[in-house]
């Protein structure tokens, strides 16, 4: 099953829906693909989308993905890479009024250098993205917030 991660931005993500569903169409994907859409407003009979979806099931359908296609946004990615997920992210884009800047492509450039994921951020290679997935082993994600807590305990205690 492939996971679609639009996150809850207020603007929509039309473009990258678009492109899944002809590459669906085109028998590129085959897997079952199921949408968290969010502001996204798209019909497809392609897909299953679903505007919002409760945490506890949004966590259920990572689990459940073998492969998770999110926008840019952090909160998505590291939900995606936490659960040792491939990822393709695709950054939301100001030029189509997908963002109010193009913030999400330093995240996402960010992101793939340290292995976590594969970037897309030409949205016409999704399909070849997705044929290079299978052999993609994503770096594991290791948090460092304890040695964030331990910076700010030592600078609180000081």
């Amino acid at each position: 099953m492939i996971f679609v991660i639009l996150g809850t931005q207020d603007k929509g993500f039309d473009r990258m829906l678009k492109e899944i569903d002809e590459l669906i169409k085109d028998g590129i994907i085959t897997n079952r693909v199921i949408v968290q859409a969010g502001s996204t407003n798209f019909k497809s009979n392609e897909m299953d989308i679903i505007d919002y979806l409760p945490m506890q099931k949004f966590h259920e359908y990572i689990e459940e993905a073998d492969i998770i296609i999110t926008h840019g946004g952090v909160g998505s990615i590291l939900d995606a890479i936490k659960h040792n997920k491939k990822v393709i992210a695709i950054p939301r884009l100001e030029k189509y009024h997908e963002h109010v800047n193009n913030h999400q492509i330093e995240i996402v450039e960010e992101f793939d250098r340290l292995g976590y994921i594969m970037d897309c951020g030409n949205l016409k290679r999704l399909g070849n993205k997705l044929m290079q997935i299978e052999k993609f082993t994503p770096t594991p994600f290791v948090s460092n917030n304890e040695k964030f807590i331990q910076k700010l305990e030592k600078y609180i205690g000081d």
